[in-house]
């Protein structure tokens, strides 16, 4: 089951966290992935742990031009891209009334204007192989909301609604469309939430603990698979009985 063999896989956030841990369940189940990040170093080091079916490619996401080129790159290098997950996630925690202009701007420009224009740029490729399965990582707060990720929130929101729409326009080509979201999961990003703030947080969760980085890859490699065929235009949520829906 969860076979990836001939399948090739874009992974945006590739160097830490949730993409990292994705790029190496996707390859474990035999597919070739291209993983995007901005730390060069970082991507040379997981090309020496995984070796030639791991492609590296740097780019800055916020970068509009930037990511037409990527998706070219990733097209020639690869011959296809059959599997696009957009991981890459980025924060610039604020409340409301203290939040600048520049920090909704690349938030919404990383979290959500990337997905779109990569999947956008990609889809024609998928279309013309007739298979394909776009996987966006949203996040537990565009359900729940949390304060002072006004900008976070509403960028994986949105990536929510993105990925219903797109799921709906792209159905009939046997291209699948699905988000999911995590809840409390140990990252960097998490690691450095103050250890009261995180004990509230657990204590929230009926499982009694976070999550780990490789059960939400475990759930991209599912829905990346045959075996999801008919699963698109969800969410589905990863957190330990946090958020029941």
């Amino acid at each position: 089951m969860f076979d990836l063999n001939g399948k090739y896989a874009l992974v945006t956030g590739a160097t830490s966290g949730i993409g990292k841990a994705v790029v190496h369940a996707l390859h474990d189940q035999g597919a070739t992935v291209a993983g995007v990040g901005r730390r060069s170093k970082n991507l040379k080091q997981i090309q020496e742990e995984l070796g030639k079916r791991f492609i590296p490619l740097s780019c800055d996401l916020a970068n509009k031009n930037a990511l037409t080129e990527l998706s070219n790159t990733a097209l020639e290098t690869m011959g296809e891209v059959s599997i696009l997950i957009n991981s890459a996630g980025l924060t610039k925690d604020m409340l409301l009334m203290r939040l600048k202009n520049a920090d909704w701007d690349e938030v919404i420009s990383v979290n959500l204007t990337a997905a779109m224009i990569l999947s956008r740029e990609l889809l024609r490729n998928m279309i013309k192989k007739r298979w394909g399965r776009i996987i966006n990582i949203s996040s537990i707060v565009a359900s729940t909301g949390s304060a002072g990720q006004s900008n976070y929130a509403a960028s994986k929101a949105g990536l929510e609604g993105f990925t219903r729409s797109l799921a709906v326009e792209v159905a009939n080509r046997n291209i699948t469309v699905n988000a999911i979201a995590p809840g409390m999961i140990t990252t960097a990003m998490t690691e450095i939430l103050p250890s009261k703030t995180q004990e509230a947080i657990v204590s929230n969760i009926p499982m009694g603990r976070p999550g780990t980085v490789e059960e939400i890859a475990a759930s991209v490699v599912f829905l990346a698979s045959n075996e999801a065929s008919y699963i698109t235009g969800t969410t589905l949520h990863v957190n330990g009985g946090a958020l029941r829906t």
